[in-house]
């Protein structure tokens, strides 16, 4: 490609450059509003991606400290600078193009540059970064101190100390709104009031020890727990309904969805015994002989028989 007066010839913007056929050449020139560009930067992303993008379906996430990601719904993107060698020009569309055509009978057909980009920023797919989502919804855990209706009292809601709503979690977390919700419900994570919260270890092993014994008090089968039954018995215990609620999400599983009429749960063996033996382990590392001694331990001996029974 020639570089030539910005005069002469025809200009043909970007769809001349587009339309270049094999074997043949076009001239460009610098647009009179080229400038610096160290303003523009380029992302060079795969053609699944375009929908997304035209669409505003991503978004740039990320701490003024922190290297910035590209995240869709469902994916993380660590996005890279790659410098080139080449030059890359940014011509803009014909009917964007100021210089026309002076010479009507000059065949040439002219492009002008506005931009040269000095690279292009690539995606990198990378897992999502949820390590800080545990350290910012243990600051506040919700535990017995809490009211009954669970409202927060005033000084809390003034402060917000330790309370997170879902826009301040993607404010402050490098993960796509499916990661992230991901990483909430790992941690067994409830939305109380607007704020997404974690039980206290000592509330949530009250609920649970409480429905283990209610199984055993009203004899319903672990295979087949009338869910609103079961809710209604724990909101008598003085848990708050969506509380109960959440624990039987947390340690059952649907039998079947209930169409009007409350779902059939099964209780999850394995997630439960495997609670209640990291709360006896919490102590230490002990033998299994002195684990059995351990009165915690031989409950959770009895609740493993009656579980697996």
């Amino acid at each position: 490609m020639d570089i030539i007066d910005p005069q002469s010839g025809c200009s043909g913007g970007a769809e001349a450059v587009l339309g270049l056929q094999p074997n043949s050449s076009i001239s460009i020139v610098y647009h009179s509003l080229f400038g610096p560009h160290n303003d523009l930067l380029l992302l060079e992303v795969d053609e699944k991606f375009l929908p997304e993008i035209l669409h505003q379906r991503v978004t740039i996430r990320g701490q003024p400290d922190e290297d910035a990601v590209l995240c869709t719904v469902s994916k993380t993107y660590a996005v890279k600078f790659v410098g080139t060698s080449n030059s890359v020009f940014l011509i803009p569309p014909t009917d964007k193009v100021s210089d026309l055509c002076n010479n009507k009978d000059d065949n040439m057909v002219v492009s002008s540059v506005i931009k040269v980009a000095p690279g292009c920023m690539e995606l990198v797919e990378v897992a999502p970064k949820l390590d800080k989502l545990k350290l910012l919804l243990s600051q506040n855990p919700y535990g017995f101190s809490e009211t009954s209706d669970m409202d927060i009292s005033e000084e809390r809601e003034k402060t917000r100390i330790g309370l997170y709503r879902w826009d301040d979690l993607v404010d402050r977390l490098q993960a796509s709104d499916e990661e992230l919700r991901m990483g909430l419900r790992s941690l067994s994570a409830i939305e109380i009031d607007g704020y997404w919260r974690i039980l206290d270890d000592k509330y949530m092993n009250a609920i649970l020890n409480m429905l283990l014994h209610n199984i055993i008090l009203n004899d319903w089968s672990i295979n087949a727990l009338n869910e609103d039954e079961v809710v209604g018995v724990l909101e008598t215990d003085g848990f708050p309904r969506n509380i109960a609620t959440h624990c039987l999400q947390v340690y059952c599983c649907k039998v079947d969805e209930g169409v009007g009429l409350s779902s059939t749960l099964k209780l999850d063996e394995r997630r439960i015994c495997v609670h209640l033996a990291r709360e006896i382990l919490k102590e230490g590392k002990m033998k299994i002989e002195i684990f059995m001694e351990n009165g915690r331990g031989r409950f959770l001996m009895e609740c493993m028989l009656v579980l697996t029974c």
